[in-house]
């Protein structure tokens, strides 16, 4: 196999991984507004992400430092072809990563409903425009010989497009569901875990339609690969199993099946990075889009070297922060006694957010005695 095969594989990798890990997250982001009926219970809700948010959002740069590296005429074409598009997810990741550590800063409602608001919002649009943009490199885009997009603003939003970004907001959404039936207890746990199934199957239908779109609507062909097999089986799966109250394999399926989508795409794609609707000789491919030899070469000492040590240390850092969240104990006060649940969420506004805890929370996460608050 080529280098430059390789690395298409390495940048499907990483989309397929940012998708999976942060696709949780803006699930999360999402739902916190509508499944928290307190600000007690919707902090608890983002602090389940609070330690590992920041940590997958590196999987999007990545993916586009390595088109940038490895395909740099596809990089050229498709980030000025989504310029505006690129803007707007930009601005939606810093006002939702600003959100974070600026919902608490003030105690007043309007300040707080202000920042939860945004985080939601912001969760919403970065799947939704990443998605109709992925859609749009499978469904084909009017890009001239010298590798132009000479359409508008408006001609990005095209109606495959559009459903592949409604699709994998669908399935962020259920992935966060079923995550945080993974981090909560108590009411707040039984309220996610209902909705998780409903979702599951919203999101089956959604990915049904989806799959049945790209073969039948874009001439991909009848027969489904076998990455369109798992992702159906996985999302129809996941539904199953957290209506049946088997949350981590309902997570794990879940995973699969938004992963599964992304890497379809990609599957479908090859040998094609950006297909031209104007023109098929047009179409950037693998091939005439690929960096020189030796530059592959060393990308590919860098990314053996490196990608193993990436990948530990984000599951190190899952399995540190894998306890359960709850709010302080019935009739406790803001300085009542910890949880025995795992990190105690305070509803105290003084007290900082688990994702700033430090090493202290590290420690109750790996299972040792939660941190005193005040």
């Amino acid at each position: 196999m080529h280098l430059n095969n390789i690395w298409y594989v390495v940048v499907a990798l990483f989309w397929v991984g940012f998708f999976v890990l942060e696709g949780f997250d803006f699930g999360v982001g999402m739902l916190h507004s509508f499944v928290g009926r307190n600000d007690t219970e919707r902090r608890i809700a983002v602090n389940s992400i609070g330690p590992v948010w920041d940590g997958n959002e590196v999987w999007l740069i990545v993916g586009g430092a390595a088109i940038f590296a490895a395909f740099p005429s596809w990089y050229a074409t498709m980030f000025s072809t989504f310029y505006l598009a690129l803007v707007v997810v930009l601005v939606a990741l810093i006002v939702r990563g600003v959100s974070f550590e600026f919902h608490r800063k003030i105690e007043d409602p309007r300040w707080r409903s202000t920042w939860r608001w945004s985080l939601t919002i912001g969760s919403l649009l970065i799947p939704l425009l990443l998605g109709t943009a992925l859609g749009d490199l499978l469904h084909g885009l009017p890009i001239d010989g010298a590798h132009n997009y000479t359409g508008s603003f408006f001609g990005l939003l095209v109606p495959f497009g559009l459903y592949t970004g409604v699709t994998l907001t669908a399935l962020s959404l259920f992935l966060g569901a079923a995550y945080l039936t993974l981090k909560t207890e108590g009411d707040l746990h039984r309220r996610v875990a209902r909705l998780s199934g409903r979702l599951g199957w919203v999101a089956a239908v959604v990915t049904f339609g989806w799959l049945t779109w790209s073969h039948v609507g874009l001439s991909v062909g009848f027969v489904p690969s076998p990455i369109d097999a798992l992702a159906l089986v996985a999302v129809v799966g996941a539904a199953w199993l957290a209506e049946a109250g088997s949350e981590g394999w309902a997570f794990a399926a879940a995973a699969t099946a938004i992963g599964s989508v992304v890497g379809s795409i990609f599957f479908d794609l090859f040998p094609r990075v950006m297909v031209s609707s104007t023109n098929p000789a047009y179409n950037l491919t693998v091939s005439n889009s690929a960096s020189p030899s030796y530059t592959l070469k060393v990308m590919t000492v860098v990314a053996v070297v490196f990608f193993p040590v990436v990948l530990a240390y984000q599951g190190w850092s899952l399995y540190v922060f894998r306890k359960r969240l709850t709010g302080p104990p019935a009739g406790s006060g803001a300085g009542g006694g910890p949880s025995t649940g795992g990190p105690q969420a305070s509803s105290d506004p003084r007290a900082p957010d688990l994702a700033t805890l430090g090493s202290a929370t590290v420690a109750a996460g790996a299972g040792g005695e939660p941190p005193v608050e005040g």
